[in-house]
């Protein structure tokens, strides 16, 4: 199995809100590092999760699977999930897979915590 080429690592600008900042490629092979970023986000009173896609080379459709079994985790836990820093292409698959009507999609981490 070819090795994932993707790191992430959480961060917590607010007590409520949880930042994932995401560096590489996400593809399947980075599912066990977005699960173990997500549970380490996952904590008593945060009611957001913000993906940072600053840093992003490269996603295909296993990347996006991934994101869409990260939106159902932060459903359950009644948490919102928010992305910002895609570029115009992402974003557009983001809209042409409907993803942006359940992920909420902001230009940058103020515009992002400004509505958290």
């Amino acid at each position: 199995m070819p090795e994932s080429r993707i790191a992430m690592s959480v961060r917590a600008p607010k007590d409520t809100v949880r930042v994932i900042d995401i560096a590489g490629e996400l593809t399947a092979f980075g599912e066990g590092v977005l699960t173990e970023a997500y549970e380490d986000a996952d904590r008593p009173g945060v009611k957001s999760v913000l993906l940072n896609f600053e840093k992003l080379d490269y996603m295909n459709s296993g990347g996006i699977g991934l994101l869409v079994t990260t939106l159902i985790r932060a459903q359950r836990k009644g948490q919102s999930l928010g992305a910002y820093g895609l570029s115009d292409h992402y974003r557009e698959i983001f809209s042409l897979t409907r993803l942006d009507e359940a992920i909420g999609i902001y230009d940058d981490e103020a515009s992002a915590l400004a509505t958290t």
